[in-house]
């Protein structure tokens, strides 16, 4: 039984974009009922905490703009620009691998910043470095801006030997996972559950 279950999700998911509002809203609650909660909301909030501390004493007295990695980067920047007491700027991009999927495609630019980068301090932020194929080609865009410094910070690092620079980690990192389809802060399963405070890893 319950292996029929979890294949009718399964076949349900497969075609999200087809079913009707209330089967969406039927699959998706069930896949996060059958997921394993990895970190607690509360877990997430002391993480964010001690990266605030960090970048604080980091970033302080350098006025930086802060460059949210929009959808998946929302979420952390939001929380943690409440923590940072100091002058700032804010601004956003967008570029995307996954677009609504579970496996990486191709980089996808949306949006480049508005704000004038040349000469600043940037602190670029997102979501999660998974394979990081996105934040590379972030960076490395940012990095033919002329800025006088470039930080990076993810809520979340993804342990595993897939890495696009496998000799490179954010400057800040809150927490970290297995090699697991995480979703919840920030993170989505199928374009769903981002909002979430707490993180969660789907069953394999």
């Amino acid at each position: 039984m319950r292996e029929h279950r979890e294949n009718d999700i399964k076949v349900r998911e497969s075609s999200i974009d087809q079913a009707s509002p209330a089967s969406v809203s039927v699959a998706m609650t069930e896949v996060l009922q059958q997921s394993e909660l990895i970190y607690s909301a509360a877990d997430v909030q002391s993480a964010i905490s001690q990266m605030a501390e960090k970048i604080t004493i980091c970033l302080r007295d350098q006025n930086p703009l802060v460059l949210c990695v929009m959808n998946g980067g929302a979420f952390l920047t939001q929380q943690l620009t409440l923590q940072l007491k100091f002058p700032l700027e804010m601004d956003y991009l967008h570029a995307s691998r996954y677009r609504g999927q579970t496996t990486g495609g191709t980089l996808d630019w949306v949006a480049k910043p508005k704000a004038s980068l040349e000469g600043r301090v940037v602190l670029l932020v997102d979501d999660i470095l998974d394979e990081g194929y996105t934040l590379v080609a972030v960076r490395e865009y940012l990095k033919s801006c002329e800025l006088s410094a470039l930080y990076t910070a993810v809520l979340v690092n993804k342990k595993h030997s897939r890495k696009a620079e496998p000799d490179w980690l954010p400057d800040f990192v809150g927490l970290e996972v297995e090699d697991r389809y995480v979703f919840g802060c920030g993170m989505d399963y199928k374009k769903h559950w981002r909002h979430l405070p707490e993180i969660y890893a789907v069953k394999e």
